[in-house]
């Protein structure tokens, strides 16, 4: 419903039926992804990262997954299409060497490159093998407020050559970006002069009583 979408609290009259469902849409920050921008840089197949954000229900679906190529090191740059306030991540993959062993959070930087990974990151986690995609890591709210852009670096895995992501989950709160931008990027993409007439005179038409 529309009520959860805004994370106000939980519903507390519907029993534990209601569990998985509110479980679900807490998960749907991948919603919110500008998939056009999405990177991941170092996939072996092009356009496989942006395959490991779907929805909760659907992460148990091991045919979508994004394998490293060169070495085990994957890099996703992730622009959201509003104000992420990011509360908790999940990482799902193989129950073998291929799981990635840490995961590095950066914050606002798009179009981070491996070079750019020297830095600090804003929060680091060393992870579990999740085969089941269970185990959630909660972030620093405090640092994950107002976040445009999400780069995600995981530097190693459990040994093997490659590194195997089936799902990553994104829990957190989403706020629409300011309308009046969106309108000047309208008008910026528009080249067409005509448009432009017709979008001024046909208010006046319309509103002549």
């Amino acid at each position: 419903g529309r009520a959860m979408a805004h994370g106000h609290g939980h519903c507390r009259c519907c029993g534990a039926d209601a569990e998985p469902a509110e479980r679900g849409a807490a998960w749907g920050l991948y919603l919110r992804i500008d998939r056009q921008r999405l990177q991941c840089l170092n996939e072996r197949r092009e356009g496989s990262g942006a395959l490991v954000f779907r929805a909760w229900e659907q992460r148990g679906d091991r045919a979508q997954f994004v394998e490293s190529d060169d070495d085990e090191e994957l890099l996703f740059n992730i622009p959201f299409t509003g104000s992420v306030k990011l509360k908790g991540v999940l990482v799902m993959g193989e129950d073998d060497g291929t799981h990635p062993a840490e995961m590095r959070l950066f914050r606002n930087i798009p179009h981070m490159s491996f070079d750019d990974t020297a830095r600090e990151a804003e929060q680091t986690f060393s992870l579990n093998r999740d085969p089941l995609g269970e185990l959630e890591y909660p972030t620093k709210i405090s640092r994950f407020s107002n976040l445009h852009h999400l780069s995600m670096h995981f530097p190693k895995n459990f040994g093997a050559e490659t590194t195997k992501i089936l799902y990553i989950g994104l829990k957190g709160e989403w706020t629409e970006a300011h309308r009046h931008e969106v309108t000047l990027c309208s008008y910026e993409a528009s080249a067409n002069p005509a448009d432009h007439r017709l979008e001024q005179i046909s208010p006046r038409t319309h509103f002549i009583s």
